[in-house]
């Protein structure tokens, strides 16, 4: 799980439907009680930017004609602080990773 905190126009389907569905799971985990210590250390989520982050991708998946009937859950109190995750780090992960982020990523900073 992670939080790519790209810009969700340079996301590939497969990509932001998946982070739409970790930005549920960071929840679900948060609510029984699941450390995020290691996401948060590593990059790879700020708790903080949970919902706005959720806001974003459901904003592109509309664009995209795509539905959205999952709003999320109310963010438990936890004790993690926020942590800046570095977006270009998640721009070359994904253009690394997949074709058609890379192609979006072209066209969106052209």
């Amino acid at each position: 799980m992670r939080m790519w905190d790209v810009p969700p126009a340079t996301m590939c389907r497969q990509h932001l439907l998946g982070e739409h569905l970790e930005m549920h799971m960071f929840v679900g985990a948060i609510a029984k009680g699941t450390s995020m210590y290691g996401y948060i250390e590593n990059g790879l989520l700020d708790v903080s930017k949970l919902q706005s982050r959720h806001d974003e991708l459901v904003t592109e998946m509309t664009n995209r004609g795509m539905k959205h009937k999952s709003p999320l859950p109310e963010i438990p109190e936890h004790p993690w602080r926020a942590e800046a995750i570095d977006v270009n780090v998640s721009l070359l992960e994904l253009a690394h990773r997949c074709a058609e982020c890379q192609k979006l990523q072209d066209a969106y900073y052209k």
